[in-house]
């Protein structure tokens, strides 16, 4: 989620490197695209690639599952992206930007003759359109709450035929880090769905996939529901090589679903894909073993990627489901929260569902993260006694046959919903139910469909609790601001909250805002610092592990950078290449 050399530090020197631009009174000003590390390769070929579940859709706005935004990532161009590989930002179709001394103004020129995958031109409508979509709150795009700067949205103008100009309320923490991974979207394409309040249901899986234009490397060609996408070279896409030689080198890009772990490595070692990543921490041992054998492995090290139990504290119906409503009183107490996490052995989970290879969490932020983790958080030892004071404190007893009873002597029991394509979130669940056993809680493991798992936790709601996980895009708190914010569509224990539901959750409001709104670093560490006090305090989710990132790819395949961030490995498509022609 070849190994990179402290990644984390990265961020730091190019934010004291933005704060002495801004102290000086300069602008800063993007360097000449560079294609870094990537060599010269030769066109050609295809490479397959298994995701772990079909995409729920082409919309790269709406894009919020993994399947989804592996796709749309390879159909579509940003301004400006973050290379994953260094963590530095490099023009994209964006040639060169300037910040105003005060950090509130940023001016962007367009790289001219660009045109999207159905040959019509890339312009500053694209780019004023693009901004408009994401900001309308009736779209409910994940990424809006990035957009909200100084509680006010930014403000998009056009300067020239080739100029943008982006206004801010108050200066933005991550400056023009701000526009990696967002999509320009083709007006001419989409402009009248929005118009006409279709926006949202506009490149859905049932979309023709020559109807889905982007500035990607790639274009959609076909779609075989349940099976696979097949995306093509998109002829004008605009990069080339140093040769000059356009990009990408690869005339397929062939993404199949592949549900659970075992079968998308049986696929790699039948030949039948060439790249698999995020393995487990057995599959990897397993793989490690025949390296050299056709292939090689590879260890990214510690990544952004943080799994997790939540509890559903939506406002459900109780009418509607009332056994949920019921339990939500449980978990509504914030010392049955703090009781689950005391009983939960995070060591063991290290060890029995990653084989060793993460790192146990307390806190809600992994290590990939380096000097942006609260150190402070204490990890206690697991602890049945202390977990059992917590809810006697909260009125719960254990009945006569040892099964833990609340006030009214209903017997404590709820579901742990997860992803069957993930057996590590499986087997965590099952150890869960083994340590909740242990203080009289009865726990049923609820495997399901990824994308029947993503429809109760953010559309039904039917579910109790859940165990997901989350990676950023960026070593930055910024990149998780729809997480932390009580408005934030991936706030996952009660999202899209019109106003906060909770003093708590008011308040890391404030903080997150407070530290996007700043250039001190200092005091964006004391405000996310508290952040991840609070949520370590309230716990509407129990951090438990983040695990390292491994994978690997076939023998023959060029220019692989494997990345600590997603994505891990299709982030260069662009610059991948065979050494030799594959049948």
């Amino acid at each position: 989620m070849s190994a990179l050399l402290s990644p984390p530090s990265l961020p730091r020197r190019l934010a004291a490197t933005a704060l002495l631009a801004l102290a000086s009174g300069l602008a800063l000003l993007a360097q000449p695209a560079t294609r870094g590390a990537a060599r010269p390769g030769r066109s050609g070929g295809s490479l397959v690639v298994a995701l772990r579940a079909e995409p729920r859709t082409f919309n790269p706005v709406l894009a919020v599952d993994g399947p989804s935004k592996e796709i749309a990532g390879r159909l579509h161009g940003s301004l400006i992206r973050i290379n994953r590989a260094t963590l530095q930002t490099e023009p994209e179709l964006a040639t060169r930007w300037r910040m105003s001394p005060d950090g509130r103004r940023f001016t962007l020129t367009l790289r001219t003759g660009v045109r999207f995958s159905d040959g019509e031109p890339f312009g500053v409508d694209d780019v004023l359109f693009s901004f408009r979509v994401y900001l309308d709150p009736a779209v409910g795009a994940p990424q809006r709450d990035l957009l909200i700067v100084g509680g006010r949205p930014i403000t998009v103008s056009r300067v020239d035929d080739t100029t943008v100009q982006f206004d801010l309320a108050q200066p933005y923490a991550a400056a023009e880090r701000l526009f990696d991974g967002f999509a320009m979207l083709p007006r001419h394409r989409l402009e009248k769905a929005w118009k006409e309040g279709r926006f949202t249901s506009a490149w859905g899986l049932d979309t023709p996939p020559g109807d889905v234009v982007g500035l990607g490397p790639f274009r959609a060609v076909s779609r075989l529901p349940g099976e696979r996408v097949v995306l093509e070279r998109n002829p004008h896409y605009w990069k080339v090589d140093a040769r000059g030689t356009r990009l990408p080198y690869l005339d397929r890009l062939i993404l199949l679903a592949v549900p659970g772990e075992d079968a998308q490595v049986a696929r790699f070692l039948a030949g039948d894909t060439h790249v698999v990543a995020r393995l487990a921490g057995e599959q990897y041992a397993a793989l490690e073993r025949g390296a050299g054998r056709g292939y090689a492995v590879w260890n990214a090290g510690a990544g952004l990627e943080h799994t997790f139990l939540f509890f559903n504290l939506n406002d459900v119906d109780a009418t509607t489901l009332p056994a949920v409503a019921a339990r939500q009183r449980w978990f509504r107490d914030v010392r049955f929260r703090r009781a689950v996490s005391m009983a939960i052995d995070r060591p063991a989970i290290v060890r029995l569902a990653y084989r060793g290879r993460a790192t146990a969490l307390w806190g809600p932020t992994p290590p990939g993260y380096g000097p942006w983790v609260n150190a402070a958080i204490p990890q206690p030892a697991r602890s049945a006694p202390e977990a059992q004071r917590l809810l006697a404190e909260a009125g719960f007893r254990r009945g006569a046959k040892g099964a833990l009873v609340d006030g009214s002597g209903t017997p404590v029991t709820f579901t742990i919903a997860t992803n069957t394509s993930n057996p590590q979130r499986v087997r965590i669940a099952s150890l869960i139910q083994e340590d909740l056993a242990a203080i009289g809680i009865g726990v049923q493991v609820a495997p399901l469909e990824f994308r029947a798992l993503i429809d109760r936790l953010t559309r039904s709601f039917d579910y109790d609790t859940a165990i997901l996980s989350l990676g950023g895009s960026d070593a930055d708190p910024n990149t998780e601001v729809n997480v932390w914010l009580s408005s934030g569509a991936n706030h996952l224990w009660h999202p899209a909250q019109a106003s906060p539901a909770t003093p708590w959750e008011r308040e890391i409001d404030r903080l997150m805002r407070l530290q996007v709104g700043t250039l001190d670093r200092q005091a964006r560490k004391r405000a996310f610092d508290r952040v991840q006090a609070i949520v370590a305090e309230q716990l509407p989710l129990v951090p438990l592990a983040s695990p390292q990132i491994l994978g690997a790819t076939r023998a023959g395949l060029a220019n692989v950078r494997p990345a600590a961030i997603e994505p891990h490995v299709l982030w260069n498509v662009d610059e991948l290449f065979w050494e030799t022609p594959r049948p």
